[in-house]
């Protein structure tokens, strides 16, 4: 159940009619680089979710694993298939027969062998090879769902991914100029210092606040790195410079109550525990199936050349109906139906516990969509305000009504203000996806990627009826 959680993630709500994702995250993403030029590069977000979807080992995997779950399929529908085995043999006999006498015995050698072909053709099976089929069909779309669940998972950690890069970008850019104009300040100040305008403390000020802009500066680089070292790890390639700003339009649901509605009937790990309850019930049918007679038609034809001394050749073709009852097996197939009916109890009862998982999954998730969108609008306030405080430090600092220590501050206090927008923007557009996410609606296929959709179904249909072949069938 854990990627059901991380497939839902956390987001929120943004207005009171509902959700104003394409022009309001074009806003959010659109800031998250201001002050901060040179942070652009040719790939863009949806960009990266395409890279995601085709190179991506954690997607891959699943695909393949998806396709081993289709042969449970064919192995199903083997169990009413006939069955043909041949066998040959070859030997030396040596016979030697003594009597009394007067009777004359005998002696000879021989070398015997011959072949035998048989097959069984099930007639009946208590209905288990219907049933058995019916419960790997139901297996299979439970693993198609859980494919799709993953999808969601591997897109959601590249769009976070990919916004990581962003915001650690921006915020480089923000500390590398906070470091150029504390640079610039502490030049000016020694220039004062020398004609006397300022103390000596105000110059230890400026170059306090200069170490500490460096220090932050180099952990933010150091930040950059491991998020670039993810993203090369989920998206399948470097990001050998900064990224663009998020892009993307995203179609998020209107309402709440539409939200949980959608969550409800698209999301795949319902759909993918709704399957797995439904295999259930099959696997209850088919091992009570066990209890059931069987009946079987066996043939088969056996040739054999010098069985005998006295024998040259022998013949024999025979076809035979067979039918078996189970009278009792020791108590082993009723211990299984039983075990079997508590797997199906187990099976519905985590249907309702997804369900719900699902449900305040979307419910937190608007929830916090909703509060970043009201942070970045305070933030927005702050940073408009730290600027006109700036501003007006600095212009109180030339005619001496403010001391160098104030001017720090108030920089500082813009510089944190910046920062601060720069994550929350970031955490809107996660939200964002969380929210897609959360109602299973973050695919490939509803996000309109360019890129050649994996089909489950070919593989499937490929193998379905497949009575020969060993090697894998053709990825699509």
């Amino acid at each position: 159940m854990s990627g059901t959680s991380r497939a839902i993630g956390a987001g929120a709500r943004c207005g009171r009619g509902g959700i104003a994702s394409a022009a309001l995250l074009a806003v959010a993403a659109g800031a998250f680089l201001a002050g901060s030029a040179g942070v652009a590069t040719a790939e863009s977000l949806r960009q990266a979710l395409e890279s995601t979807y085709v190179t991506n080992q954690e997607l891959e995997a699943q695909r393949a694993s998806t396709r081993a779950t289709d042969e449970n399929v064919p192995q199903a529908l083997s169990t009413g298939r006939p069955r043909l085995s041949g066998s040959g043999d070859v030997g030396y006999q040596r016979q030697e027969t003594i009597l009394n006498p007067p009777l004359v015995g005998s002696a000879g050698r021989v070398s015997p062998y011959g072949f035998s072909i048989t097959a069984t053709q099930p007639v009946f099976r208590g209905f288990r090879t219907l049933n058995s089929v019916k419960q790997a069909d139901s297996i299979v779309r439970a693993a198609r769902e859980a494919l799709l669940n993953t999808e969601q998972n591997v897109l959601f950690s590249a769009a976070e991914t990919y916004v990581n890069v962003v915001r650690d970008g921006s915020i480089v850019s923000l500390r590398a100029n906070n470091v150029n104009v504390l640079t610039e300040q502490l030049r000016a100040t020694r220039d004062r210092f020398t004609v006397g305008e300022v103390t000596r403390t105000d110059v230890a000020q400026a170059e306090a606040r200069l170490s500490l802009a460096i220090s932050t500066l180099n952990l933010a680089r150091a930040n950059l790195n491991s998020s670039r070292a993810v993203y090369d790890q989920v998206i399948g390639h470097p990001a050998n410079g900064p990224v663009q700003p998020p892009s993307i339009e995203l179609k998020l649901p209107r309402s709440l109550d539409e939200a949980l509605l959608s969550a409800d009937s698209e999301h795949p790990a319902i759909r993918t525990a709704i399957y797995s309850a439904e295999a259930a019930d099959f696997g209850v049918d088919v091992t009570t199936g066990e209890l059931l007679p069987t009946v079987s038609l066996d043939a088969s034809f056996t040739k054999r050349w010098d069985p005998t001394v006295a024998t040259k050749r022998t013949e024999t073709a025979a076809i035979t109906g067979r039918v078996t009852v189970p009278f009792y097996q020791g108590g082993e197939v009723s211990s299984r139906v039983r075990q079997a009916k508590e797997v199906r109890a187990q099976r519905r009862l985590e249907l309702e516990l997804v369900r719900r998982q699902v449900r305040a999954a979307v419910i937190s998730a608007w929830g916090q969509l909703d509060a970043t969108k009201a942070q970045i609008r305070s933030g927005q306030a702050q940073v408009r305000a730290s600027e006109v405080a700036l501003a007006g430090v600095r212009e109180e600092a030339k005619v001496g009504q403010r001391t160098t220590l104030d001017v720090l501050d108030a920089e500082q206090e813009l510089l944190d203000a910046r920062v601060s927008l720069v994550s929350t923007r970031r955490d809107y557009v996660v939200a964002s996806y969380a929210l897609l996410s959360a109602v299973g609606r973050l695919s490939a296929s509803k996000l309109g990627l360019n890129v050649a959709i994996y089909d489950p179904m070919v593989n499937y249909n490929k193998v379905r009826n497949k009575w020969f072949g060993l090697g894998p069938s053709d990825q699509n």
